[in-house]
């Protein structure tokens, strides 16, 4: 990603932009304290707990982010392969279908957030570690049992929203072999023509581009696409879904750009 367009992304924000974004992120916050509290509560009497995903699809409603979804969503337990653009596909994919979501091990030593992607059924997946692919596996299918989707970004990391960076398919080894009842489902995160703005790519702090988002006046529109579930053998082992996953996701981008879009990290 060129210089121009990370110095067109740090933020210049006005005086309503820091009122909205100090207004949205106390809402967020104040958001955060009821569902914790009413998380533990029902810990407390119920092994299901819906609070997370009300807190992420809360979240997705403050920060101004208009979700449509196409498609038909999952029945049963799903395993959802999305690309990725920004921290706002979190929400966004939690308030279509009420997913849990694969994160990196360094995640859960994160303060805060790794104790909130625990609460919320994250699978931390250790990307080098061949022997903790047993026990991945496990959680897996806990996580699709409890929450009927579980969310994976196989690029590792954020692209620009026109187009897809290569698939890491050892993101995918705790779904070798699949596990019986569970399909695989491509979902596209179409942003639009706002693909690029709304992207947290280049050198840009994941920190401004919260702001960004938070400070815009009108809706950040993403359409959630639900494609049909890979069968047969686009699904025999973990290469097979990472290639079909995303040759599935490439042909349903309108106006593909590029193959390879810039990247700045993975959550």
């Amino acid at each position: 990603m060129s210089a121009v367009v990370a110095e067109a992304h740090e933020p210049r924000i006005g005086a309503l932009g820091w009122l909205r974004i100090v207004v949205r992120t106390a809402a967020m916050l104040l958001l955060l304290l009821a569902c914790v509290a009413l998380y533990y509560l029902f810990h407390l009497f119920r092994r299901h707990n819906p609070w997370p995903r009300v807190f992420l699809s809360g979240v997705a409603w403050i920060a101004g982010i208009d979700v449509r979804v196409v498609g038909e969503k999952p029945a049963g337990g799903a395993f959802i392969l999305a690309n990725h653009v920004s921290w706002i596909d979190i929400p966004a994919l939690a308030h279509a279908c009420g997913t849990a979501f694969v994160g990196h091990d360094g995640l859960a030593e994160t303060p805060v957030i790794g104790w909130l992607c625990r609460i919320s059924d994250t699978v931390f997946v250790a990307r080098h570690d061949r022997k903790s692919v047993a026990a991945q596996v496990e959680q897996v299918r806990i996580a699709i049992r409890d929450t009927g989707a579980l969310t994976i970004f196989p690029e590792g990391t954020t692209s620009d929203g026109t187009g897809l960076l290569p698939f890491k398919s050892s993101l995918l080894s705790a779904l070798e072999p699949l596990p019986e009842g569970v399909s695989v489902v491509p979902v596209l995160l179409d942003y639009g023509a706002e693909a690029a703005d709304v992207a947290w790519v280049g050198t840009e702090h994941g920190v401004d581009n919260f702001k960004r988002i938070l400070a815009r006046g009108r809706p950040v529109v993403v359409t959630v696409r639900f494609l049909a579930a890979l069968t047969g053998d686009d699904v025999k082992d973990r290469k097979a879904m990472a290639a079909a996953g995303r040759a599935a996701l490439l042909g349903a981008m309108p106006n593909t750009l590029t193959i390879n879009g810039g990247k700045r990290g993975s959550w």
